[in-house]
């Protein structure tokens, strides 16, 4: 590991530190982005002292595995309403803290848990910040739609990829799902593509995200900054 990776590693530690400690109080419904930011939170989470009075809702078998190793309660992932605080980390973020999040396949059950919480705490290393967004959209769609929304997605001026595993087979997400990664060459508004693809018959969710409350911001010198958009 190069000094700047692992000066973003403990950046990014300390940033989960700080998270957990200002916005994880007692009797709380906490949900849980995936990904490997979400399995450092878990690791801090583990070390609250009033751990058992908090349940936890989490949109991947990764981090709920990784919950379940340090003893968090794991709430039943079908009946939540509301949700006290949301972490969750970002593939990447413009400067008007819009995001593109699905790289793991979880966008569907992420986007579901943002819309219930009260608060959305998002943590990224600097890399993830851009001025606009450039990765492929992950587009989650019913399989039976494939073909037809390749076609309708190449009308619309993108370069839709199915997502497929190492050895090629297509990569299914834990709703049952397929992705496909789709490129624009003008995205255009983030929030105006996101209503116009999730138009889309057989489209069931776009990995464009517009809302979250606070971002940590990991820094290559090992500190990391804490942004509230529009304050």
């Amino acid at each position: 590991m190069s000094l700047t990776s692992s000066l973003i590693k403990r950046a990014l530690c300390n940033g989960a530190k700080d998270a957990v400690k200002r916005f994880v109080t007692k009797n709380q419904l906490v949900g849980l982005g995936s990904g490997s930011t979400m399995a450092v939170l878990v690791r801090e989470l583990a070390n609250l002292p009033f751990k058992a009075s908090v349940e936890f809702v989490t949109t991947s078998i990764q981090i709920k595995i990784e919950a379940e190793k340090v003893g968090l309660k794991i709430a039943d992932e079908s009946s939540f309403v509301n949700i006290d605080v949301v972490f969750d980390g970002a593939d990447q973020i413009d400067s008007d803290f819009n995001m593109i999040k699905g790289g793991g396949g979880a966008l569907l059950r992420e986007k579901l848990l943002i819309s219930a919480a009260n608060k959305v705490v998002i943590l990224a290393d600097v890399t993830k910040f851009v001025k606009r967004l450039t990765q492929p959209i992950p587009i989650e769609i019913h399989k039976f739609a494939r073909s037809l929304l390749m076609k309708r997605l190449k009308e619309l001026g993108g370069s839709p990829k199915l997502r497929t595993m190492d050895k090629g087979y297509p990569s299914v997400t834990e709703n049952g799902n397929l992705v496909l990664d789709t490129s624009f060459s003008s995205l255009g508004n983030p929030q105006s593509k996101e209503i116009e693809l999730k138009s889309i018959p057989g489209v069931l969710e776009v990995g464009l995200f517009t809302r979250a409350n606070i971002y940590y911001k990991a820094k290559n010198d090992g500190s990391f900054e804490i942004i509230q958009p529009g304050r």
